[in-house]
């Protein structure tokens, strides 16, 4: 099993998704494995997980072998460039309501069976997916997926910071990786719901786009592993607080008063800048615990009663379940 990046992982059932639409799009699913170093005993473990950087170059691979960013979830390609094409698109608007109107009618000139909708309610915006037909053979969740990932790591680009999303909500019943969607979407989730959409300030429509044709050479070299989970300002108290904590043993790292002296910030100033950011300092501490205890697991032959000391659990019991709750295997399963 691979080694797990510190800088987040993607579950393995991201990657089946995406192999199996390059199978049904007739790409050599060996060969697209190969080239990005994912192996059959990684695709076999429900518990897998990879870097976010492994998943990007998968994600790159399967688009060029089928010419299609999307993925042949539509019945129209959306071939490769077209994401860098939307990019350029929605640079050429002074604000984010301007942009995601824009980002909305490329989808709907680019793709036939699929569309996204940016309505307003009160305090909330939110981004709507509309599917206008049933794709035969194909099933609705990796296309809403891709096409909420895609839309918000571009809105987040473009305006130079995460847009915390407040909810999301499913038009499915809950996958098997739904525990994945609090890291990737919301802690808030709803399935078999009316619609797929995902709830932001509305008060974030006004904030101006600040990106040029020279930050966007960048960021197209990124992409798409620079927002596979989130779209991360490396300045934001939540990746200043995420890199702090790495540099401590887990067993050294401070409590949440005394990380707030330690930023010079008052902790409800602190409390209220993470809420902001659409994060917990609670999630920061499980989510570098998950990808710590991966590499664990995976790189080393230490016993699971020394890696929950190692990662600062009081009993090996407490690891136990909470590395069950992360993942849905627990430590010795995931890592037989």
């Amino acid at each position: 099993m691979q080694q797990q990046s510190r800088g987040g992982s993607v579950s393995i059932a991201f990657v089946r998704e995406a192999l199996s639409a390059a199978r049904r799009g007739g790409a050599d699913v060996e060969a697209i494995c190969a080239a990005t170093g994912i192996t059959a005993d990684q695709l076999a473990d429900e518990g897998a997980r990879v870097p976010a950087a492994t998943f990007g170059a998968l994600w790159l691979t399967v688009a060029r072998a089928l010419d299609d960013e999307f993925f042949g979830q539509d019945s129209r390609r959306m071939k490769v460039g077209s994401f860098a094409a939307l990019c350029r698109l929605a640079l050429d608007t002074p604000k984010l309501s301007q942009a995601l109107r824009r980002i909305a009618q490329f989808f709907g000139i680019l793709l036939d069976d699929t569309g996204i909708e940016l309505q307003l309610s009160g305090p909330e915006a939110s981004l709507s997916l509309r599917s206008t037909a049933a794709v035969a053979g194909r099933d609705p969740v990796f296309a809403h997926e891709t096409l909420l990932v895609l839309s918000h790591g571009l809105a987040c680009w473009l305006i130079g910071r995460r847009i915390p999303i407040l909810r999301a909500s499913f038009a499915y019943p809950a996958p098997a990786w739904h525990r994945e969607y609090q890291d990737v979407f919301s802690a808030q989730l709803e399935f078999d719901a009316p619609a797929t959409s995902i709830s932001f300030s509305a008060l974030l429509l006004e904030a101006p786009v600040i990106q040029n044709s020279r930050s966007l050479q960048e960021f197209l070299r990124g992409a798409p592993a620079n927002f596979i989970l989130k779209f991360r300002d490396e300045n934001s108290l939540g990746r200043r607080i995420r890199r702090h904590l790495m540099a401590l043993p887990p067993t050294e790292w401070p409590g949440f008063d005394e990380l707030a002296d330690a930023f010079h910030i008052g902790a409800t100033t602190m409390r209220r800048r993470l809420e902001r950011e659409g994060v917990s300092f609670t999630q920061i501490k499980d989510s570098l615990r998950r990808d710590l205890a991966v590499q664990h697991l995976s790189g080393s032959d230490a016993s699971l009663a020394d890696i929950a000391a190692e990662l600062g659990f009081a009993e090996a019991s407490a690891f136990h379940r909470a590395f069950k709750q992360w993942t849905g295997l627990r430590p010795g399963a995931y890592r037989a």
